[in-house]
């Protein structure tokens, strides 16, 4: 079996895997925590329960659809660089790996956005079931307007700030200057907590997936900015 053949067995069998493990873990998930729930598997680990509209870590600037339709564009032009890439040989197999981390992470968020608001039932107070009108289970949402599932919580450092700092807003005097405390500064009222977002597996691959593109791949991307570069030429000619 030649480089180009294996690298797209493993792209695939190692997608497939990602969005499966992904998968089986959020429905899980959703079948057996109600919203909110949280269980300590250690006293740095939980599993905590909670949805979003938004991207990765529960952050949100867009409109839903606005954002789904912009993941699957991105999804599918990615897949289309490494399938190119695959073809005429320009990236080694770990950037074929890595890549696939984050398609693998888009597609998991993608399926949670497009289906879960009518797979499921809704999480407030009771464990979701798998929707059935017949049986008087409604859908939470439409389609396209699923939330993306997280669980994965991890205060691995969590302490109190000193009672002598100021609480955000108020009024501070330093050097004859008066001003609001700010909330983005340490306050005594808030402890200080790493890590505090909670995320799910799919976030996870996408994160260490951009991670090891930014530091490991240059020469990857070079290779695949010079065949663009040639394209582009012999396009022109």
């Amino acid at each position: 079996m030649n480089t180009r053949k294996k690298q797209s067995l493993l792209a695939i069998v190692l997608f497939l895997a990602l969005v499966l493990i992904d998968q089986v873990i959020k429905i899980y998930i959703k079948t057996h925590f109600y919203l909110r729930e949280s269980v300590e598997v250690t006293s740095w680990f939980y599993l905590s329960f909670i949805e979003n509209n938004g991207m990765a870590y529960g952050m949100e600037f867009v409109d839903k659809y606005v954002l789904t339709g912009f993941r699957i564009l991105m999804t599918v032009l990615f897949a289309g660089v490494l399938y190119k890439a695959i073809g005429k040989r320009l990236v080694s197999t770990a950037f074929v790996v890595v890549v696939t981390l984050i398609l693998a992470g888009a597609v998991g968020n993608i399926i949670d956005c497009i289906f879960y608001g009518r797979w499921f039932t809704d999480s407030y107070g009771h464990v979701a079931q798998w929707a059935d009108p017949a049986a008087g289970l409604m859908p939470q949402g439409e389609w396209f307007k699923g939330r993306v599932v997280d669980m994965l919580y991890f205060p691995l450092i969590n302490f109190d700030w000193p009672d002598s700092f100021p609480v955000a807003g108020q009024l501070v005097n330093v050097l004859g200057f008066s001003f609001q405390y700010p909330s983005w500064l340490p306050t005594s009222d808030e402890p200080f907590m790493f890590f505090k977002p909670v995320f799910n597996f799919a976030d996870s691959c996408i994160s260490v997936g951009v991670v090891l593109l930014i530091l490991f791949f240059r020469k990857d991307f070079a290779r695949l900015e010079e065949a663009y570069k040639s394209q582009k030429t012999e396009n022109k000619k």
